[in-house]
């Protein structure tokens, strides 16, 4: 008797509310404040939508200060370093491939198994490393020795999903937070 009288409040409380519900909405568009509702929102709508011009200007603006960047010191507001890449993947890559993400504080090292357009990222493995704050303020020979003894400790561990073919060198991407 006692889960009846549940559905039953449960039903009748349901009711109640979509007619709440009807007669306000109802009241709304009778006294003309849901075409002020409806007004007000359009209004909002355009004034925070950009114009596709507007986005190109945009666009534009920050392609010649990053030009003005890389061609002199300081003749720019962002600040822009060469990064000398002279190739950009195609997505055909198949294999293994590493990554060092340098940021202020810590760096991840990371692992992917790559399988080509068909598969992209069949895989992928990383660990996080804190800095040690001596590092970080000290010579850059220790800062780049520590990176690299935690990146041969990760490569060390591949498991058999990662291992190279014969004759295949790793490759290892580098990227590095710039302020």
């Amino acid at each position: 008797m006692g889960k009846v009288a549940v559905v039953a409040t449960v039903v009748c409380s349901a009711a109640v509310c979509a007619a709440a519900v009807f007669i306000v909405r109802r009241r709304m568009q009778s006294s003309g404040k849901w075409a002020r509702v409806i007004q007000i929102l359009k209004a909002f709508e355009e004034d925070c939508a950009t114009p596709i011009a507007k986005l190109r200007q945009v666009a534009d603006a920050m392609t010649v200060e990053m030009h003005a960047g890389l061609a002199s010191e300081g003749g720019s507001k962002l600040k822009m370093l060469i990064s000398y890449v002279d190739n950009l993947p195609s997505g055909d890559e198949n294999g293994i491939f590493y990554a060092l993400d340098l940021g202020g504080t810590n760096f991840r090292v990371m692992r992917f198994l790559l399988g080509g357009k068909q598969q992209g990222v069949v895989k992928r493995e990383f660990k996080q490393v804190s800095i040690p704050p001596p590092l970080m303020t000290g010579k850059s020979d220790e800062l780049f020795d520590f990176i690299a003894g935690v990146l041969a400790e990760f490569v060390a561990t591949e498991g058999d999903d990662f291992r190279l073919p014969p004759g295949r060198q790793r490759e290892l991407g580098f990227t590095f937070s710039f302020p």
